[in-house]
């Protein structure tokens, strides 16, 4: 897998989609408060479309949105009961009096916490783009399809580009966070920047099984 042509391939594809295009960089502004918007928007991206598409049919967009919003939060449902199961397994231990087994009790829960969520986040992406293109919740929580395409684009090639992701994205948010007020004005304006980006890498990954 070529990780400099899947973040070349998308920075181009982003800077087409927004530079020079201003009244569409503040509706895409927008979208991200309104954040199905933003969702939707990016469902069309899972899809390949070639160039980046068009802000057309926004009930279309808010709907298709939700959508994706539902398909997210069922997928972190187990990361939210295993939380909640911790936090209250780990004060009833330190209520019967035993400190040192609650921060036992703690641990092992934090750690099942992060397994999961790793795994889910990895997960996430291939379902979000399935889902795009076939328009079916089955097929967003066909977890053999998944995996199978997954395999095909190779688990460590896939591993890795979504840690590159990761990397590239969260350098450049944190180094805007580190400014005072200017910063934060200049993360809300590159959000669509961020989510286009994202959403075009990961459809590339996901295309380079085919």
């Amino acid at each position: 897998m070529e990780y400099g042509t899947l973040l070349s391939n998308s920075f181009e594809y982003t800077k087409e989609c927004l530079v020079g295009k201003w009244m569409k960089w503040i509706l895409l502004i927008i979208s991200t408060i309104i954040f199905p918007l933003i969702y939707g928007y990016v469902m069309r991206i899972y899809k390949g479309t070639t160039p980046a598409p068009e802000l057309e049919n926004w009930g279309g967009l808010f709907i298709d949105g939700i959508k994706l919003l539902i398909v997210g939060i069922v997928y972190f449902i187990p990361v939210f009961i295993v939380a909640a199961l911790v936090g209250v397994g780990s004060s009833l231990t330190a209520m019967a009096g035993g400190d040192m087994a609650a921060l036992g009790t703690m641990g092992i829960g934090m750690l099942v916490l992060l397994i999961l969520t790793i795994i889910i986040a990895l997960i996430v992406p291939i379902a979000y783009i399935r889902f795009s293109r076939m328009e079916s919740f089955g097929e967003a929580f066909n977890f053999s399809a998944i995996f199978g395409h997954i395999g095909k684009i190779g688990w460590v090639d896939y591993i890795i580009a979504i840690i590159i992701l990761g990397i590239v994205i969260g350098i450049i948010q944190f180094v805007l966070m580190l400014i005072p007020i200017l910063g934060r004005l200049l993360l809300l304006i590159l959000m669509p920047a961020f989510a286009i980006f994202s959403a075009r890498y990961m459809t590339l990954v996901y295309d380079s099984a085919a």
